[in-house]
């Protein structure tokens, strides 16, 4: 599976991660799901890498440089 690398921000929760990427904050579970070890966070500190599942061909053109 392809995925795209974030570093979480201060405060970042699942949902809204999943919002910014796929504009459907019901898609946390598809994040929640190669992440494992990070299933029980509500909120992130800053740093954090993730893997963000890409599930379609391309991310959403209004994400910012920095999480595509």
């Amino acid at each position: 599976m392809k995925y795209y690398k974030y570093k979480t921000l201060q405060g970042d929760t699942f949902d809204i991660i999943a919002l910014d990427f796929y504009k459907d904050e019901k898609k946390a579970s598809e994040i929640i799901k190669v992440n494992p070890q990070y299933a029980d966070l509500l909120i992130f500190d800053a740093g954090v890498e993730l893997k963000i599942p890409i599930l379609n061909n391309s991310a959403p053109s209004s994400l910012p440089p920095w999480k595509r």
